[in-house]
């Protein structure tokens, strides 16, 4: 079991706010950063700043370095960071504004970033009705622009974007089947963690060879998604402007893999992020007979469905086996909610 993390102090991050320009008055360890440290540094001016800190004692999944060719590998790092900080800049999309980098590991062993702290909430805060600056239509409405600018861009191959726009190339021969690979692996982990993983196991294993046979091949380029985009990672300033967090996974693959976690995260207000329907294809799990989002493929989007599911099963599980998650009951309702959803799919056949 990984060891607790220990908070940084003022004296670890004063050299960052040197580098800024300020001496440092106050640290404070913000929630969330499950694979990163995340401080809001306060200065003399009552201005602020937000450090990242990506090391292994802020890493609470325990795993090390990932290989960015695989497009689901461990999004952690400076680098991943820096990349999809610049393709979102270029696509027209707010993220964090970076004031300062360290790579070279000076004042603390691990890669350091320094962005603009928004002021504000998240888009969750928002819809929980702890955000008065705005209200929840119009902040629906601009989070479906925003993803319409951000799925409008499109990228050579599918992958990571710190990978693809330096000329790389991924693991896999398309972005379903790195899916379906994918959730197979976390499909086998699950037997030994739960009885009834264990005894829908066949079923589970032939839905999701029967659910990729299904899908067509696509000729089109992938397009550019945030890869983890719930309304916690969408910050909310006060005049209603929208930036994007936690941007490390940002990469070029199927917009329907960002869709099957729109529609798990944003729940009922999902529709508010819709399109009007072109097809008429109709979607057979967890919408009630709603149509397909204008423009997704409705095998694609089945197969990514269950596939989010068992991710979200085997994941959190992982996290808790490693310790030090602040609220673990919170995790296992993750686990248990999903595993109910994946087992669903073979309850109806």
């Amino acid at each position: 079991m990984k060891a607790i993390r220990k908070t940084l102090t003022p004296t670890d991050l004063a050299p960052f706010a040197r580098a800024l320009g300020h001496t440092l008055n106050d640290v404070t360890r913000l929630r969330g950063g499950s694979k990163k440290g995340v401080y809001r540094l306060a200065f003399p001016d009552r201005s602020t700043a937000v450090a990242y800190v990506w090391s292994p004692d802020e890493d609470l999944w325990d795993v090390g370095p990932g290989d960015p060719r695989d497009p689901f590998s461990h999004a952690s790092g400076l680098d991943l960071f820096t990349a999809a900080a610049d393709r979102l800049a270029a696509a027209g999309v707010r993220a964090p504004r970076l004031l300062h980098a360290d790579p070279t590991h000076t004042h603390l062993p691990a890669d350091v970033a320094i962005v603009e702290d928004l002021p504000g909430g998240t888009l969750e805060d928002l819809l929980d009705g702890d955000l008065p600056a705005v209200s929840k239509t119009e902040a629906l409405k601009r989070t479906a622009a925003l993803l319409d600018t951000l799925h409008a861009c499109t990228g050579p191959r599918f992958g990571k974007v710190a990978v693809v726009d330096n000329g790389g190339s991924s693991y896999g021969g398309s972005c379903e089947a790195v899916v379906a690979e994918r959730a197979l692996s976390d499909l086998d982990e699950l037997p030994a963690r739960d009885p009834r993983a264990a005894a829908a196991h066949p079923q589970l294993s032939d839905a999701l060879r029967t659910l990729a046979s299904q899908v067509r091949p696509r000729t089109g380029p992938p397009t550019l998604i945030h890869g983890e985009l719930g309304p916690d990672h969408v910050r909310v300033t006060p005049d209603g402007d929208l930036a994007l967090i936690d941007i490390e996974g940002l990469m070029y693959f199927d917009a329907e893999w960002e869709h099957a976690f729109l529609h798990l995260r944003f729940g009922p207000h999902y529709d508010a992020l819709r399109t009007e329907d072109t097809d008429g294809a109709e979607d057979t799990e967890e919408t009630d007979g709603a149509e397909d989002t204008d423009g997704l493929d409705a095998d694609r989007l089945r197969l990514y469905r269950l596939a989010m599911h068992l991710s979200l099963v085997a994941g959190p599980l992982r996290l808790l086996d490693v310790g030090d998650f602040h609220d673990p009951e919170f995790m296992r309702g993750i686990a248990e909610h999903n595993l109910r959803q994946a087992l669903s799919f073979v309850e109806r056949t």
